[in-house]
């Protein structure tokens, strides 16, 4: 599990920093299936939650990468970089959950297209006991 600052793309994908010697990193080159899962962190247990889990595969750079990085952190700059290395999350699948606008136990999955469009899989509904 990491914990990463990251910046995202018109067509869903996700740009973050990281050392190449990081375990992560070398967990990468042997294996480029990924999932990660996006929430705000500030959540409290017993109110509505929501988030998104991203399904899909991740490896070293994108040529958009530090453009779509500096754009949503402007104190970046790539001089700071150091042995750090980009790296990009392509996603092919996501799962979201947001218990205020869909309710609670409501999941949707769907397939995203390499352009970002989503198209609907299916909605998953689990009852809880109460």
């Amino acid at each position: 599990m990491n914990t990463a600052y990251f910046a995202w793309a018109p067509d869903l994908r996700l740009i973050w920093l990281s050392e190449p010697l990081a375990q992560h990193s070398r967990n990468l080159r042997g294996n480029s299936s990924v999932a990660v899962a996006v929430y705000d962190s500030r959540q409290t247990w017993g109110n509505p939650d929501r988030g998104i889990q991203l399904f899909g595969s991740a490896g070293e750079g994108a040529a958009d990468a530090e453009r779509l990085y500096a754009g949503r952190f402007p104190a970046y700059r790539a001089t700071e970089q150091g042995a750090y290395r980009f790296y990009e999350l392509r996603p092919r699948r996501l799962k979201l959950f947001d218990e205020r606008a869909l309710g609670s136990g409501v999941f949707v999955t769907a397939r995203v297209g390499r352009d970002g469009s989503i198209e609907w899989e299916r909605t998953d509904v689990y009852e809880t006991d109460g």
